[in-house]
């Protein structure tokens, strides 16, 4: 058997410029620094919804994915978001080194909603079974 190694690290620890980090363009770069670097696994956490603290280990559902993660420019690009709504997010301070939850988490789920929104003919819809 051969070995492997890699790196541990959340999505959320990559500079991306919405303040946390997605799976968008900077993922995908990261997984090709990787394999340059010879390294074979990234293992990425838990990426649930987080709960008390914005632990990855504080998940509120082991099955949903965590709506921090989704990447805002890939909305834009689909016309999904406006790019002034993404440029606020973007140009609002963030600091490289460390994300400011209270900050980031209630200009992007503004964000998903406008874009949810958009998609659904600006009307929200709630299904309960």
């Amino acid at each position: 058997m051969e070995r492997a190694s890699g790196i541990l690290m959340h999505i959320t620890s990559l500079p991306e410029a919405e303040g946390i980090g997605t799976f968008g363009k900077c993922a995908y770069e990261f997984v090709d620094f990787l394999k340059a670097a010879g390294q074979r696994y990234w293992q990425i956490l838990p990426i649930g919804p987080t709960g008390y603290g914005h632990s990855p280990y504080q998940a509120f559902s082991a099955f949903a994915g965590n709506p921090y993660l989704i990447d805002l420019r890939a909305l834009v690009d689909e016309g999904l978001l406006e790019e002034t709504t993404y440029a606020s997010i973007c140009n609002s301070g963030n600091d490289s080194k460390s994300v400011d939850f209270e900050k980031v988490v209630p200009k992007k789920m503004a964000a998903l909603k406008e874009a949810y929104e958009k998609a659904n003919g600006g009307k929200i819809t709630v299904e309960v079974q």
